[in-house]
C-alpha cells in the first residue's frame, strides 16, 4: 500500500492592515543646511505635524523628521520650547516607526507571503515583547505554510511560536483583533495544524492529538481531504506501527493467550480509526484534480484496511465513504485492559500487507500486523484547504 502523505500549501491570501509609508530614520539631503532651517519653515513642520498627526501619520512623520533634522543641525541651544517640541517629536517618531514594524509584520505574511523576512521581523519583536499573543498568533497560525520544503529552518521557530500562542490561548489570554481570523477557535486550530504537521514525521503520536484537534474545528481545515490523510498517516506512523512491533515481539508465531488477544483488540482499535480518517480522505477528495494521486493511495490503504476488519471483504465499504462525514471523528481510543467474556479471534495484517481473512485463522498461525513505517510528508503540493491568510469573513 502506498503511505505517502504530502504537504499542503493554502492558496488565498488578504492583506489585514494598510501599512503606512515605510519609516526612514535619515535626514534628507538639504534639511540640515542653515537656508532651509529658518524660523519660518520649522514653524510650518511643526503645524502641519499637529494637523495631521491623527488623520495622515506619514505626512505627520515626514514634517517631524525635518523638524528633528534642523534641531540636530543647528549650532544654536534651542530654546525651553523648542527643546520641548524636540523631546515630544523624539518620543513620537520613535512610537511611529515602532507602530510600522508592528504592522509590517502581518503585511509580510498575509499579502506577501514572505516567510523568511516576516520570521526574521517577528524574531526582533517578540525579543522586545516575548508574549505578544498577536505575534505569536500569526506567526505560529502560518508556521506550517512559513517551514515548507524551501524554508525548513523555519521549523523550529514555527513550532516554538504555535505551542506559545496555544499555551497563551488555553490559559485565557486574548487579542483585541483576530483578524483575518474569525476568533479564538479559529487561531486554535491553525495553530494545533501547525504543531501536527510539523511534528507528524518526527513524533507521529504527538501529532495526532494536535490534528484531531485542528479537523473538529468549523474552519476550512474540517472540510480538507489532506487534513485526514494526515490523520490516518498518524495513526498508521505513531500508534499502529508501535503496537504492532510490539506484537511481533511478543507474540508473532506462537499460540494465542490472553496478552496476545488483548493485544490485537488494542491494535484493532487503531486499525478502526484508521479506517475512518481514510474513509473521510477519500470521501472529501471527491473529483478534486489537485489530490487526485493522493486520494488513489488513500482508498488502497482503506480497503485494505477495510478487508482485514471485515473477513476479507470489501462489502460495504462505499456505503461507509458515503456516510462518513455525517458522523463524527471519533477521539483517540482508550486503551482497552480487559477483554470482554467472548473475544471474536482477531485477525491482524500480515507483513506483506495483504489480508488474512479471519475465518481462517486459527490460534498459533495469525501473522504479525504490518508496520509499514506510515506517511511520511514529502514536497508536492495538492489541493488546499483555506486559512488563516484567506479573506476574513
Amino acid at each position: 500500500m502506498k503511505k505517502t502523505i504530502k504537504l499542503i500549501a493554502l492558496g488565498a491570501v488578504a492583506a489585514m492592515f494598510a501599512l503606512p509609508v515605510a519609516a526612514k530614520s535619515y535626514v534628507a539631503p538639504g534639511f540640515a543646511s542653515q537656508d532651509q532651517c529658518t524660523t519660518e519653515n520649522k514653524d510650518a513642520w511643526y503645524a502641519s505635524f499637529r494637523e495631521v498627526r491623527t488623520t495622515d501619520q506619514p505626512k505627520a512623520y515626514d514634517a517631524a523628521k525635518k523638524y528633528l533634522g534642523c534641531a540636530a543641525s543647528s549650532s544654536e541651544a534651542p530654546t525651553d520650547a523648542q527643546k520641548a517640541i524636540i523631546d515630544y517629536l523624539k518620543k513620537w517618531t520613535t512610537a511611529y516607526e515602532e507602530g510600522t514594524r508592528k504592522n509590517k509584520l502581518p503585511l509580510l505574511i498575509y499579502t506577501e507571503k514572505n516567510y523568511p523576512a516576516a520570521y526574521a521581523l517577528g524574531k526582533e519583536l517578540l525579543a522586545q515583547d516575548p508574549e505578544n499573543l498577536k505575534f505569536l498568533i500569526d506567526l505560529g497560525a502560518n508556521g506550517y505554510l512559513a517551514a515548507g520544503p524551501k524554508n525548513a529552518a523555519l521549523t523550529p521557530d514555527a513550532l516554538t511560536y504555535a505551542r506559545k500562542a496555544i499555551q497563551l490561548l488555553e490559559s485565557g489570554k486574548t487579542v483585541d483583533s483576530w483578524a483575518p481570523l474569525s476568533g479564538k477557535d479559529e487561531a486554535l486550530a491553525y495553530l494545533h495544524y501547525t504543531v501536527g504537521k510539523l511534528t507528524l514525521e518526527t513524533d507521529p503520536t504527538g501529532a495526532l492529538s494536535h490534528l484531531i484537534k485542528a479537523a473538529n474545528a468549523e474552519t476550512p481545515l474540517k472540510k480538507s481531504a489532506v487534513t485526514y490523510g494526515y490523520i490516518a498517516g498518524a495513526y498508521e506512523s505513531g500508534p499502529y506501527a508501535k503496537q504492532s512491533d510490539a506484537y511481533k515481539a511478543c507474540c508473532a508465531g506462537k499460540e494465542e493467550t490472553p496478552e496476545s488477544k488483548l493485544m490485537l483488540a488494542n491494535i484493532n482499535q487503531v486499525v478502526d480509526r484508521m479506517i475512518d480518517a481514510y474513509a473521510r480522505a477519500v470521501a472529501l477528495a471527491g473529483s478534486d484534480s489537485s489530490v487526485a494521486t493522493l486520494k488513489t493511495a488513500w482508498n488502497e490503504s482503506l480497503t485494505s484496511y477495510y478487508k482485514f476488519r471485515h473477513n476479507d471483504s470489501p462489502a460495504g465499504l462505499d456505503q461507509m465513504v458515503a456516510g462518513i462525514l455525517s458522523t463524527p471523528l471519533p477521539p483517540e481510543p482508550t486503551p482497552i485492559t480487559t477483554l470482554p467474556a467472548s473475544t471474536p479471534a482477531a485477525t491482524p495484517i500480515s507483513n506483506s500487507g495483504a489480508s488474512d481473512s479471519a475465518a481462517n485463522a486459527t490460534p498459533g498461525s495469525t501473522k504479525t500486523p504490518a508496520t509499514t513505517g506510515g506517511a511520511k510528508p514529502a514536497g508536492a503540493k495538492p489541493g488546499t484547504p483555506g486559512g488563516p491568510n484567506k479573506q476574513p469573513r
